[in-house]
């Protein structure tokens, strides 16, 4: 069984959220990683834009990256702009880098990122999650308890 969450990140902004990994997938770990950008690719998450369904990260010798991860090109962006789904490096500690390669090795998880957003300085940041895939009877189960859930408050409502 997965453990307890830990604290959740300064988000001051959130700009794009993985809300499938967390029906898919037992999320074990979380970390909050900076992501090395270009200008345009900024100015496009700022007003909003970008997606991480379906993209995941990998380490790469002692290097993160993400990959396939979609932010569209900057509209006043003229020729400086940027490959859409290109991959983009991921900046994190080298005592994280290890411990995320260890386990990606030993424990067979997977490294999904949760979600992009701006922190309080207003830098970009990607949750990442390491995470033990679902079986199809686990996300039964999980559908099951979030239907109680659903079904206990409404009944809690009513009783006033």
């Amino acid at each position: 069984m997965p453990k307890e969450p830990s604290a959740p990140f300064d988000k001051a902004k959130v700009v794009a959220e993985n809300r499938r990994a967390r029906f898919d997938y037992f999320i074990e770990d979380r970390f909050e990683a900076g992501i090395s950008l270009q200008g345009t690719e900024v100015k496009a998450l700022r007003i909003g834009e970008g997606s991480i369904a379906e993209s995941y990260a990998t380490v790469d010798g002692e290097e993160v990256f993400l990959i396939n991860a979609s932010i569209p090109q900057y509209k006043a962006g003229s020729w400086m702009n940027h490959d859409p789904r290109r991959r983009r490096r991921l900046l994190l500690k080298r005592r994280e880098i290890n411990k995320l390669t260890g386990a990606i090795h030993r424990q067979g998880l997977t490294l999904i990122p949760l979600s992009i957003y701006f922190n309080a300085n207003g830098k970009a940041k990607v949750e990442l999650g390491l995470a033990r895939g679902k079986k199809v009877h686990d996300k039964r189960e999980t559908i099951k308890e979030r239907d109680w859930k659903r079904d206990q408050a409404r009944i809690m409502r009513a009783r006033g």
